[in-house]
């Protein structure tokens, strides 16, 4: 356990000292051995069940090896240490958060919507045009915040470099996937499952953490009462929690693809401004002071 703190601060450290790999990265070199593998399996004049099957496999075929792989390599003495510390920071997304988000805040300051408009696109699947561009800002803080950073994290602390590897690469398959459209309605569902499951536990307790280091009152009351009818099981308790927290309102219609989808108001308070980003972002790290605290005295008292 004690151990398992001391590589989890030296990744938290190294992620927010040197944020996200300008080259190289190994997601994106996974993103296109996921496509190699998409264009080998992903048929659609297959059946609905048969793109069911085919999606089921292909996901077993990305993650399945490169965990195992991973699994062995921690295994050798003298490199797991350094090994663990080198993919828990690759997993970790806490400062590349800070660096997306940072630059719409203060292009909205400026009132260059143009260019906050354009660094806001990079971040959100909306169309850009008609994006509320504060509250798609904090939206996508509060949700990513639960993927990239405390999911990744919980995975590690229950499983170690492989739980980590096997989570981080099956959110990147909901990434890419995971869209209720006609191309990967059926082909990309077992992929979009599994990333809910995975999310499940994390996704309530980021929740949790939004709401004590934020507006208690408000985050408890609007995962509450708001949460249940957001139509994603794990979006909707972090989204809710975090709107609560920071007294602002979130959701609200959206448009995807050329199509308006309704999305339920969620929060409290003003609809937000460019001031509400870098509250976002202080949630954020709040709640991440806030797990370190807790390792430390778990930690604490497993040494005890």
């Amino acid at each position: 356990m004690i151990l398992t703190t001391i590589i989890i601060i030296i990744a938290l450290a190294l992620d927010w000292l040197m944020g996200e790999p300008k080259r190289w990265h190994p997601l994106v070199g996974f993103g296109r051995l996921v496509m190699s593998i998409e264009r080998r399996f992903h048929q659609s004049t297959k059946s609905n069940n048969q793109q069911i099957t085919r999606g089921f496999i292909a996901v077993l075929v990305l993650l399945v090896p490169i965990s195992l792989l991973s699994y062995f390599i921690v295994e050798i003495d003298v490199v797991s240490t350094l090994f663990s510390i080198l993919v828990l920071t690759l997993c970790l997304g806490h400062k590349s958060l800070h660096d997306h988000a940072l630059p719409i805040a203060y292009a909205l300051e400026n009132d260059d919507l143009e260019q906050a408009r354009y660094h806001a696109s990079r971040i959100v699947s909306r169309d850009p045009a008609t994006l509320n561009i504060p509250r798609a800002a904090i939206e996508s803080v509060l949700e990513n915040g639960a993927d990239s950073v405390f999911s990744a994290l919980f995975w590690f602390l229950i499983g170690g470099v492989p739980a980590v590897i096997f989570y981080r690469l099956a959110n990147t398959l909901d990434a890419m996937w995971g869209y209720r459209n006609t191309h990967y309605l059926y082909f990309g569902r077992f992929a979009a499952r599994l990333d809910d499951v995975l999310n499940y536990i994390p996704a309530r307790l980021t929740a949790l953490s939004y709401a004590l280091v934020g507006n208690t009152k408000l985050a408890l009351r609007a995962w509450q009462q708001q949460s249940p009818l957001w139509d994603s099981p794990n979006a909707g308790p972090v989204m809710a929690t975090g709107a609560g927290a920071l007294n602002i309102t979130l959701g609200g219609d959206a448009q995807y693809d050329g199509k308006w989808q309704h999305r339920i108001v969620l929060g409290y308070g003003d609809s937000p401004k460019a001031v509400d980003i870098y509250k976002a972002l202080k949630l954020l790290r709040h709640s991440v002071y806030l797990w370190l605290v807790v390792l430390l005295l778990f930690s604490g008292l497993y040494y005890a």
